[in-house]
């Protein structure tokens, strides 16, 4: 099993706890995810080609079930431990919160033929993910969940080209600016690190509790993003925000080769 966690560390990164294997522990079936608030917006935005996002994703009921259930599986009873992994077969929460996502995508197509999709650059921006990607099974088989403390944020990144388009990230507990910046390549092919703080193309992003970011093509690809918690960077609309406890969920599928 050692040598097992050693192999996938290497290759996906390192969990500040190590557990990266399979896990069902703590399944809730009754998690009450299934029933969406009355009328999810999930709008993109349009600065980013296929970076979508719906601030209204999850009622406060629902945050608190999903995270209840996140922390009755006791990953984080360790205070020092702020990030779990969890490859193939997903607990039953996050199973559902995949089937929720998925509804949402399908009701953001409302109107949208997506049996046409793909035929132009019009369709590749009506709809979150593409019909490939909504209807493959599972939809996700990749968990991260991390806790961030007060202070603490996550550095400027493309997530691994060993997970395969379609990402969601859901947000819970508190507020917080994502930026997103876009790679640049350089005329002899090297990519110019974007560095965050005076970029023209950083894109701020204000993640609200219940709130989901979802990623593909374009975004997932071409655009890094972060949560610095510098001062001057998780500002809003003139204000600075007040630095709480942030939780996410990280939902990503698996590349076959």
């Amino acid at each position: 099993m050692d040598d097992h966690k050693g192999i996938l560390e290497q290759v996906f990164g390192q969990s500040s706890d190590s557990e990266v294997e399979d896990s069902t522990h703590g399944e809730d079936p009754s998690l009450p995810l299934s029933v969406q608030n009355p009328n999810p917006t999930c709008q993109p935005l349009h600065q980013i080609h296929g970076l979508w996002f719906c601030p209204d994703f999850l009622s406060p009921d629902q945050q608190s079930s999903l995270l209840s259930a996140v922390q009755n599986e006791g990953w984080f009873k360790d205070t020092s431990k702020n990030q779990t992994m969890r490859f193939g077969r997903l607990p039953a929460w996050a199973i559902e919160l995949s089937h929720s996502i998925r509804e949402l995508v399908y009701v953001s197509d409302s109107g949208f033929d997506l049996l046409d999709w793909g035929s132009s650059e019009g369709d590749r921006q009506a709809s979150p993910f593409s019909p490939h990607l909504l209807w493959r099974e599972p939809l996700f088989d990749q968990l991260i969940v991390n806790v961030y403390e007060p202070g603490e944020g996550i550095c400027a990144h493309v997530d691994l080209l060993r997970f395969e388009d379609g990402i969601a990230i859901v947000s819970l507990e508190s507020s917080c600016v994502m930026h997103f910046t876009r790679v640049e390549t350089t005329a002899d092919g090297i990519e110019d690190e974007g560095k965050s703080g005076s970029s023209p193309n950083r894109v701020p992003i204000l993640l609200t509790p219940g709130s989901v970011v979802l990623m593909s093509g374009e975004a997932r690809y071409h655009w890094r993003h972060e949560i610095n918690r510098k001062p001057g960077f998780q500002i809003w609309e003139g204000q600075e925000l007040d630095q709480m406890r942030r939780t996410s969920i990280t939902l990503r599928k698996l590349c076959l080769k």
